[in-house]
């Protein structure tokens, strides 16, 4: 039974993965706003309905790794070693995020992006669920003893740090200092330490 269930779910996921590719393709080729997810399932050859039971929205199929990218973050926290410091763990990661989205061939699906207000404003309310979670994660380690304040504050300047270096002229430089002062902020928000 378990081969079976493997299969199955890396049916359903060639399947997500075909209709990601398939939508960004056609966006990229025609114009985000010209085509339509009837377009999508068309050319990808599977239903409407199959396209809606992998993406909730016309703009998920842009941010198909949304969930990915979430997960990566929320276990730079979980998966950390008992003593590794939580900044530099989210740098890490924020980091490798940079260098993927930044890769050749990201910088058109970018400009698609930025042209399109929908596709603005689902990026928004993307990142502010990712801050949000991030946020939960670092409050419910037990290691760190930090305000609820001070982890939604240092998860919202972690998803801001990804998003700054991403469209800097240099992005890992940028980490790097991004994350000096998210570091500094860090700090500052931790109780004192006893002597």
């Amino acid at each position: 039974m378990t081969v079976t269930s493997g299969r199955r779910e890396r049916k359903k996921a060639a399947t997500r993965q075909k209709i990601a590719d398939t939508a960004l393709r056609l966006f990229l080729e025609r114009g985000y706003d010209a085509v339509g997810i009837r377009d999508v399932a068309a050319e990808a050859d599977v239903a409407v309905t199959t396209v809606f039971s992998h993406f909730a929205s016309k703009e998920a199929l842009v941010f198909e790794q949304d969930q990915d990218f979430e997960r990566r973050l929320t276990q730079a926290v979980t998966g950390r070693e008992p003593h590794e410091p939580l900044i530099p763990a989210l740098r890490h990661e924020v980091l490798a995020l940079v260098r993927h989205c930044t890769a050749e061939g990201a910088a058109p699906i970018w400009r698609m992006i930025d042209a399109s207000p929908a596709l603005r404003e689902y990026e928004e309310s993307m990142r502010l669920r990712h801050a949000e979670s991030l946020a939960a994660s670092i409050a419910a380690d037990p290691g760190l003893s930090a305000t609820t304040t001070a982890c939604r504050t240092i998860a919202r300047f972690v998803i801001d740090a990804y998003s700054l270096a991403r469209e800097a002229a240099d992005p890992e430089p940028a980490v790097d200092e991004i994350f000096r002062m998210i570091e500094a902020a860090w700090e500052v928000a931790l109780p004192p330490r006893c002597a």
